[in-house]
């Protein structure tokens, strides 16, 4: 009789079936929820960590908020105003050039108002503005032809501090843990605005790599058990640019937001910025 132990062979299935499916999963495309659409545009409410659009920096990407779009709708979509890629919320598109064109006027001309909230370092409080020139950031791959010499250009952010919150938990040389809930409205449109100027006021949106906190985001990885930017962009307000009907599209928080909102026991249900 041989004493070779025997190969468990349904455990092996097992594996190999649950590994198939983690593989399926993973090809699976983001869901977005269609905020708005009618025969000229058509808004989505965008998840954190989804480019809008093919770029030099998303080379082993394979979804695109452009392209999950133009399937959803059955058309070609053209992209009105550009959100980070970790940044989620309401993002716009227009289904003809003529309208893409009417509205990529009004935001040259400052006629959108668009809403955002972010979550940042310490307690900011009250309300101000912004009013910091910016020098204009430049991609090393997608701006190399860009000339790097340029003035800074002028930057304009309302903000509006919504909640704080404290956790009494010890960071670094500071006894707790501080948190404010930020409502923003922007009035220029540059690169990284909203996250460089939160930085400028030493209030840091938490979860920016860039400009962000090196202590308080891998602690706010591990309290609260996700990692992203909290920037959510809730809301744009404009004039529909074919019925000149006036408009207010907005974007619900995700779980991330909702988790978050529990914790620090902060009732958003009727937020005004």
């Amino acid at each position: 009789m041989s004493d070779k132990p025997k190969l468990n062979t349904t455990n092996v299935e097992s594996v190999s079936a649950a590994e198939t499916m983690d593989l399926e999963a993973e090809e699976l495309p983001p869901q977005l929820t269609i905020l708005y659409q009618d025969e000229h545009l058509v808004a989505v409410n965008k998840p954190s960590g989804l480019f809008v659009h093919r770029s030099f920096m998303d080379r082993h990407e394979k979804y695109f908020a452009l392209q999950l779009v133009r399937d959803m709708v059955g058309q070609y979509v053209y992209p009105l105003h550009r959100l980070d890629r970790p940044t989620s919320g309401v993002l716009l598109f227009g289904l003809s050039a003529d309208v893409a064109r009417n509205m990529g006027q009004a935001f040259t001309d400052k006629t959108i108002q668009k809403t955002y909230y972010a979550l940042t370092r310490g307690h900011l409080l009250g309300a101000g503005q912004v009013d910091y020139p910016l020098k204009e950031k430049l991609d090393k791959l997608g701006d190399k032809f860009v000339a790097k010499d340029k003035p800074a250009q002028a930057a304009v952010t309302d903000y509006n501090s919504v909640f704080t919150a404290s956790l009494p938990i010890a960071l670094g040389k500071f006894p707790s843990v501080r948190y404010s809930l930020i409502c923003l409205q922007p009035h220029t449109g540059r690169r990284h605005q909203i996250r460089r100027h939160l930085a400028h006021l030493r209030h840091p949106i938490i979860g920016d790599i860039n400009y962000g906190d090196n202590k308080q985001n891998p602690f706010f990885a591990e309290h609260f058990g996700f990692k992203r930017l909290m920037l959510h962009a809730q809301k744009l307000e404009f004039t529909h640019p074919v019925t000149n009907q006036p408009m207010c599209i907005t974007a619900d928080f995700d779980d991330h937001w909702q988790q978050l909102f529990a914790t620090l026991d902060w009732d958003v249900a009727q937020l005004q910025c």
